[in-house]
């Protein structure tokens, strides 16, 4: 897909026929903190280009270091080593003419030929671009790629007027990808101000949370050695499930066996019931539309009145927030057990005030919803260009 002002062939170049590459600034900890803005890899990561007033951290640097590591307007900044080969060589653009410094996990490209540095930056991004990166990637523990591999990578170049024409749609989409996050961002920031101002206020009465339950309890994990427990039609909920999903569960990348459940002491869980993490990301509550085991780090609960499934969901995620810091246990990691789970003091504000503070939170939730599906959207659509519009 081209402009239709645009013809021709796109040219292929190396990389360092526009770059010239050199790794960055490593200095002791106590010059960190202050000083000039200090680019690290999580400024590479973030959405948008790299400018002077958003980079997260400081160094103090001396002139010379300012020098040898400074970044310069239409620099890119390459991410050196990474866990998965994935994310090797995950590349930004610094767009601003202040001087900053970069760190020793970044790679700096100084620009040295003719290009637009907002479209290098979405060249980089492209399938191809992606998988010519990675294959210079090596390791073991960790995934490098060094300033030699990054010369070698040759991609496709149209001009400097279709650059500029490119990355000007482009960086329109993205402005408004940043718009759709900043409307679910403050959407949550307002879920989170009701909630609090709703259960900070006086309650009617307190209920012990295993009072509102006719069944309540952990799951378990069968023995992972033996495979026949495993891939079969039993969904099995893992913390991933939950923080992929949200408020309710419909699916799990992990299954049980018949076998595994049986020689386990996971359940099955109905479906519209409650369930609270214990171990890992403490407290997370979320609510199962389908029937599901877990493991011993959830604690399910089958409600004895499922009017209350939201607003208890609600409460609880609240708690999390708020409260269960009083409670952790603290281990290896910290943690929460099933007698505290149980012992969670709930507010109630009588059924007709409990309902509607469920009924406020869930149509926040169907508002933010509708508003990741809109973000989703546009990020398909840039996706779908990205890989039409470079050759």
């Amino acid at each position: 897909m081209r402009f239709p002002e645009f013809s021709g062939e796109w040219e292929e170049h190396t990389l360092s026929e526009y770059l010239e590459f050199k790794n960055g600034l490593n200095p002791d900890a106590k010059r960190i903190g202050s000083g000039l803005p200090f680019i690290s890899v999580m400024d590479i990561l973030s959405e948008g280009v790299i400018n002077y007033d958003n980079i997260r951290g400081k160094v103090n640097a001396t002139e010379k270091e300012i020098e040898c590591f400074g970044v310069k307007d239409g620099d890119l900044l390459f991410q050196r080593s990474s866990e998965t080969l994935e994310d090797v060589g995950r590349a930004n653009v610094y767009m601003d003419n202040r001087t900053a410094i970069y760190g020793g996990f970044v790679i700096r490209g100084r620009k040295i030929g003719n290009y637009d540095p907002l479209f290098f930056k979405y060249l980089l991004a492209t399938p191809l671009a992606r998988k010519r990166t990675c294959r210079m990637g090596a390791g073991a523990q960790h995934f490098n790629i060094g300033q030699e591999g990054l010369s070698k990578i040759s991609l496709y170049f149209p001009s400097i007027e279709e650059q500029r024409k490119i990355a000007e749609f482009l960086s329109l989409i993205d402005e408004r990808i940043a718009t759709q996050n900043k409307i679910i961002e403050d959407l949550k920031k307002l879920k989170s101000a009701i909630s609090k101002q709703a259960f900070a206020q006086k309650p009617n009465g307190w209920n012990r949370l295993d009072t509102l339950f006719s069944k309540g309890k952990a799951g378990g994990t069968p023995t992972s050695t033996n495979k026949e427990y495993y891939n079969g039609e039993i969904p099995f909920l893992s913390i991933n499930d939950i923080t992929k999903q949200g408020k309710y569960v419909r699916y799990t990348e992990n299954h049980l066996s018949r076998s595994g459940l049986e020689n386990s002491s996971a359940w099955v869980v109905p479906e519209y019931s409650l369930i609270i993490s214990m171990y890992a990301s403490v407290g997370l509550v979320t609510i199962n539309e389908v029937p599901i085991t877990t493991s011993q780090a959830m604690f399910a609960m089958q409600l004895r009145d499922k009017d209350l499934l939201d607003y208890l969901y609600y409460y609880l995620s609240y708690f999390k927030y708020r409260h269960i810091h009083k409670y952790l246990e603290t281990g290896t990691q910290s943690n929460i057990n099933a007698d505290i789970v149980r012992g969670i003091m709930i507010p109630t504000y009588g059924h007709s005030r409990n309902m509607k503070i469920a009924s406020t939170l869930q149509g926040i939730d169907a508002k933010i919803d509708n508003e990741l599906s809109v973000l989703k959207l546009f990020n398909r659509q840039k996706n779908y260009l990205l890989s039409q519009m470079f050759i």
